[in-house]
């Protein structure tokens, strides 16, 4: 990989809010793809940032792990590009934690990277029920990319997907875990999902500690999609489960002096020496949640260069950066409206190096629209 690679182009102006997140070269700091800051050839068109799923192609192609840069390692810090940012005070520590706890969140959409974009919207339209909510082909910046999901997307969370062209398979990690659907009835599913020629992974069966039937399965790439039999519930798409190296920290980085989310469950399986935590901004009957694991002993993962992040809603940019830093969280893009489009928006990462954008709630609906 040349280090004086250049920055690919954004897109056109007015773009989707979503895919502004989703497909930054400028920061690509949590793709194990980036280049290092000092290669950059920052694109004229700065209004059209892209938080990481696009990635050109001779950062991927023939590229051996040992190769590709540590995420942590590749950071744009905090500053670079300050001056977009509307000048804002800094906030005391007391304000701030009051702020994360009664700000109004949601999670919006959870970005990641595929081989075949066709070829997995077939399989989640067809096998897991979701709709085709927006696709976009954009040739000359050599990707395309769908949202996904089971309702419109100022309601409800959903996947955006991003194929970059030429590139046909991406490395997942261990860090990332899996993505849960709830469907009404999980063998019924499989069964699905097999004449389809997909491929399941743990059939249905008990939850571990519950009596709730599960069964894993995979799409095109690889990534697990973890099937919960739940009668009735108003976001199907409900889980995404990430890998935390101490489910302590992590879970106070989360709650309300940070992320403001709520410790919903913490359940520990000594006897498969693993403990998770599920956080989220509701009740999980009808909203997604994040699910935290922790698995013995393991104190760091492998991110790969698949998963990207997950979005969050905001009524304020400014302040919520203010509380994800006075609480551990590292800023990697600072606060403020994007040139040409005026959404206002932050980027940071928790302290296992996963990834979150939050975007100003006012301005994503109007991006929507």
């Amino acid at each position: 990989m040349a280090s004086s690679s250049p920055l690919s182009l954004a897109p056109p102006l007015r773009q989707s809010l979503s895919s502004t997140f989703s497909n930054t070269r400028i920061l690509a700091s949590h793709s194990r793809v980036a280049l290092s800051l000092s290669s950059f050839h920052i694109s004229r068109r700065l209004s059209l940032l892209h938080f990481g799923a696009v990635v050109s192609q001779p950062q991927l192609i023939g590229l051996k792990e040992s190769t590709l840069p540590r995420p942590e390692k590749n950071i744009l810090e905090a500053g670079t590009l300050g001056n977009i940012a509307e000048a804002r005070p800094s906030v005391t520590e007391e304000y701030a934690v009051e702020w994360a706890k009664n700000d109004k969140r949601r999670l919006l959409h959870a970005v990641y990277r595929v081989g075949d974009l066709d070829k997995t919207i077939k399989f989640y339209t067809e096998c897991l029920g979701m709709k085709l909510l927006r696709k976009r082909d954009i040739p000359e910046e050599k990707y395309s990319n769908a949202f996904l999901g089971y309702g419109p997307e100022e309601s409800h969370f959903t996947v955006e997907l991003t194929y970059n062209y030429g590139v046909d398979k991406y490395d997942i990690g261990a860090g990332f875990g899996h993505f849960g659907v709830a469907v009404e009835d999980v063998a019924k599913t499989v069964d699905l999902v097999k004449a389809k020629g997909g491929k399941v992974t743990r059939e249905p069966g008990p939850d571990k500690g519950e009596s709730s039937i599960v069964a894993f399965v995979e799409d095109p790439d690889g990534y697990k999609f973890e099937l919960l039999e739940r009668a009735s519930m108003l976001e199907p798409l409900c889980k995404v489960m990430l890998r935390v190296g101490d489910i302590n920290r992590a879970i106070s980085f989360y709650k309300k002096k940070a992320y403001g989310m709520e410790l919903l469950r913490k359940m520990d399986f000594p006897e498969h020496k693993y403990t998770t935590a599920i956080m989220g901004y509701g009740p999980e009957n009808n909203n997604a949640v994040l699910e935290l694991t922790y698995n013995y002993g393991v104190k760091e993962y492998d991110k790969g260069n698949g998963y990207a992040q997950i979005a969050i809603g905001t009524d304020d940019v400014y302040k919520t950066a203010e509380a994800v830093k006075l609480n551990g969280g590292k800023i990697v893009l600072d606060p403020g409206p994007l040139p040409g489009l005026n959404t206002k928006i932050t980027a940071c990462l928790d302290p296992d190096g996963w990834k979150t954008v939050f975007v100003d709630n006012k301005d994503f609906l109007k991006e929507l629209e």
